[in-house]
């Protein structure tokens, strides 16, 4: 296998068997993970293409911040 490269997702089992992933950033530090566990690694593939395909959505915030810096 080839050495890892950041950024990049880590995909893996936790303890009780389930997928999971993170994303680390180029300095290796975790900047998302997934919500849940999956038992199926192919759906836990799903849970990163759906983040991986979300870069064109809108960011949300309180209005009571919307002039905060």
């Amino acid at each position: 296998m080839a050495q890892r490269t950041y950024p990049s997702y880590w995909l893996y089992k936790d303890n009780s068997g389930e997928w999971r992933w993170t994303y680390e950033a180029v300095n290796g530090e975790t900047i998302a993970v997934s919500s849940e566990g999956y038992k199926r690694r192919v759906d836990a593939q799903r849970g990163i293409d759906i983040v991986k395909a979300s870069i064109s959505s809108q960011v949300w915030y309180p209005s009571s911040l919307e002039n905060a810096a």
